[in-house]
């Protein structure tokens, strides 16, 4: 008797285990540290910043002051802005 194998099943079986070794590889991979001189790396950042700071206080300008005006409001004024008659109150005359 022969042995039957199923290939479907095999490659299945074979995806699987693919992909469960590149998910624990891709899981438990750490970057590579590279040597840095740390001292090195601070003297940049100061170097960068000094410049723009400079810039910032170039591009301020002062902002005019706003002084709050007041007006005062004399009678002949309100009755100047008093609304005007509706048309209700009209017809309730003319009645």
């Amino acid at each position: 008797m022969g042995v039957t194998r199923l290939k479907r099943k095999g490659r299945r079986n074979k995806q699987t285990a693919k992909a469960r070794v590149a998910r624990m590889k891709s899981l438990s991979f750490q970057p590579v540290i590279k040597n840095i001189d740390a001292e090195e790396l601070k003297a940049s950042f100061v170097a960068e910043e000094a410049p723009k700071k400079k810039k910032a206080k170039a591009k301020k300008v002062e902002e005019p002051k706003v002084e709050a005006v007041v007006e005062e409001v004399t009678p002949e004024a309100k009755e100047e802005s008093a609304p005007a008659e509706t048309k209700e109150d009209t017809t309730e005359e003319e009645k």
